[in-house]
């Protein structure tokens, strides 16, 4: 599997040197924030406490290669981090005041994901709203379970190393949908994007047990881009 996505890295870095001679090439960068969370199985319904949100990092490097006036193929290598987390607490009752006691169990992964998005331009102006849809693969470089406790203060984090191979899947297929709004800034474009990404692969694998836990995000990013050839 490392070969694979190594040899996908490679194929998609080799795009950066492509030179069309009908269209500008644009080359951007972007960096965010992600809100991941995840789809609990319906069986467990109030078994089990609620999933939250888990708030990390992403960023991308890309491509936008226009195929038309309105329409272009832009493809990515991006970081991003996913995850869910689960929170529990309950009251304590000590001589008539109420101390609070809880603790978060919060699962994060840290992946290379690889998008490859249609954007459309819904304006040509020096201010462009625009759309973005497409498939995307990402792979878990590694992962960790970050155990909190909290009372009057709150504990330093406990990590342990998730284990990939068994239970837990590595590889995410995903469908990523997003709005953003670029606008005209010197050579190349400013511009502001938000983005929902639907997974479609179950995270945990149990044999006859059909754990429906699959990735679901969504990010904020703010990013430049510039041509770089005609």
């Amino acid at each position: 599997m490392k070969r694979i996505v190594l040899a996908a890295v490679i194929a998609l870095v080799g795009l950066f040197s492509i030179q069309i001679s009908y269209a500008q090439v644009q080359i951007g960068v972007r960096g965010g924030a992600n809100w991941g969370f995840a789809s609990k199985p319906d069986f467990l319904g109030s078994l089990t406490p609620d999933f939250h949100s888990t708030v990390g990092p992403t960023g991308a490097l890309f491509l936008e290669v226009p195929l038309s006036d309105y329409v272009s193929f832009r493809p990515e290598i991006a970081y991003i981090q996913k995850g869910v987390s689960i929170r529990e607490g309950f009251d304590v009752n000590l001589g008539g005041f109420n101390l609070p006691l809880g603790a978060t169990v919060a699962y994060q992964s840290q992946n290379l994901e690889m998008p490859l998005l249609a954007k459309i331009n819904m304006s040509s102006g020096p201010v462009q709203p625009y759309l973005l849809f497409g498939p995307a693969v990402s792979y878990a470089l590694d992962g960790r379970i970050r155990t909190r406790a909290s009372a009057l203060f709150t504990t330093k984090p406990y990590d342990i190393d998730v284990n990939y191979g068994g239970m837990m899947n590595r590889w995410d297929f995903s469908a990523v949908g997003g709005l953003g709004l670029a606008v005209d800034a010197g050579p190349g474009k400013f511009f502001v994007e938000g983005r929902y990404t639907h997974g479609f692969t179950r995270q945990i694998q149990v044999p006859v047990v059909n754990v429906n836990v699959r990735n679901r995000g969504v990010a904020l990013s703010l990013g430049y881009s510039f041509a770089i050839g005609y």
